[in-house]
């Protein structure tokens, strides 16, 4: 019997080591897989059109962001300030930049931390913002479906991002190349 868990731990501690290397590279690579895409290409329907649609968002902006005061505005974006300029901008360059960030593995924790406060926010406005509140998209925990988008697929997410925040992007990550060059 010792034999017998003897190998169980020498075998299990192996497979943590190669966890610890492999671990935050398919996470990496899972992000990219699901939702690399995903967001990118929710961030090119909030630009305007041309090279200056870069810093004029689209109504389409607006109205992920803000629907409801859209729809108050009587869909005229120009009674929208700074501020709501400023947000929708923030969110849209976020959508580029975090995703990015955390595929190239380069500033990985901080980028994964901005991605599950951008997720929790994305729900929020989903359910508050636009009313998703029926049972098949909002979804319930401790249930027997698990296809839920909000509660069941963006926990999923969430889960996935903190495994980056918590271990980092990994040996194979412009972060490592970052560190092993800093200490040489």
């Amino acid at each position: 019997m010792t034999a017998l868990i003897s190998l169980h731990n020498a075998l299990f501690d192996m497979i943590e080591r190669a966890g610890n290397v492999l671990l935050p590279l398919f996470a990496r690579f899972a992000f990219a897989a699901v939702l690399l895409v995903y967001y990118w290409n929710s961030g090119l329907t909030k630009l305007g059109d041309g090279l200056l649609g870069l810093f004029s968002p689209s109504i389409g902006a607006y109205s992920q962001i803000f629907p409801k005061k859209l729809e108050a505005a009587g869909y005229d974006i120009s009674q929208f300030g700074a501020f709501e300029w400023a947000v929708v901008m923030a969110g849209t360059y976020a959508e580029f930049l975090l995703p990015l960030l955390i595929v190239l593995g380069l500033a990985t924790r901080l980028a994964a931390l901005g991605m599950i406060g951008f997720v929790m926010v994305q729900s929020l406005t989903d359910i508050y913002g636009h009313g998703a509140t029926d049972q098949k998209t909002l979804g319930a925990w401790f249930d027997r479906l698990s296809d839920g988008v909000i509660l069941d697929q963006r926990l999923l997410w969430v889960f996935l991002l903190t495994v980056l925040v918590v271990k980092g992007a990994g040996a194979l990550s412009l972060d490592a190349l970052l560190r092993r060059r800093a200490t040489a």
